[in-house]
């Protein structure tokens, strides 16, 4: 299938799941475009996809360059400290906040408000980052100190496994945290926002309540 037909077949799956789960809107797509070449990128776009994600430094700057002015671009992954300085003023949407440190940096050195998702990992997978659930109120609160930084919501990865009411599950507990940070109505984190969902359980996601799904494999495929 062409990028085209895989973009219109994810997004009438997105609707489905999303009506399904009682949601009124459904989850932006954001293409995970790190294994493909500038080409396929490009096929993205003109596709319709406006949301483009990388999670290398390398990777990133060279589709924001060579993607039209439209797009928006997301860094998915976690940020080195003295990588900050090379990527972040071309950076809309950060996805893996989780450390002060970084957060410390970004402040430093960028030149307009981050709209960052703080990282969870909900599951306690050892492979994962991210802050354990417990740990989000305190973190989101301490970042009331760095002025560039918006929390617009969270994020969380689910464990790769064919158990999807375990993933389910997962998703409505980054929801549920993310219910209980909105009601706190802090002015740097208003959190609205969850960004869960990939290739093997995006329509999950969707169900779920997500705002974002970071698909790659599904949608643009992967280079040989």
């Amino acid at each position: 299938m062409s990028v085209q037909e895989q973009y219109q077949e994810i997004q009438e799956e997105l609707k489905a799941a999303s009506e399904k789960g009682g949601w009124t809107t459904q989850p932006d797509v954001i293409a995970v475009t790190k294994y493909v070449t500038i080409d396929r990128a490009k096929e993205a776009y003109q596709a319709g996809v406006r949301h483009f994600g990388e999670n290398r430094v390398e990777g990133f700057l060279e589709k924001k360059e060579a993607l039209p002015d439209d797009v928006t671009m997301h860094f998915i992954g976690p940020l080195q400290s003295r990588k900050v300085k090379e990527v972040i003023n071309e950076v809309t949407y950060y996805h893996a906040l989780d450390r002060l440190k970084i957060a410390k940096e970004i402040d430093k050195r960028v030149d307009h408000t981050v709209k960052c998702f703080v990282q969870v990992n909900v599951s306690g997978e050892s492979s994962k980052h991210g802050l354990e659930i417990e740990e989000v109120k305190e973190f989101i609160e301490a970042l009331a100190d760095y002025e560039h930084i918006e929390v617009i919501g969270l994020m969380t990865m689910a464990p790769y496994t064919d158990d999807e009411a375990y993933i389910k599950q997962l998703f409505e507990q980054l929801r549920k945290q993310r219910d209980e940070i909105q009601s706190l109505n802090l002015s740097h984190a208003p959190c609205t926002e969850l960004s869960m969902g990939m290739s093997n359980d995006y329509q999950i996601a969707a169900e779920a309540g997500a705002s974002y799904v970071r698909i790659g494999t599904k949608l643009v495929g992967k280079e040989e």
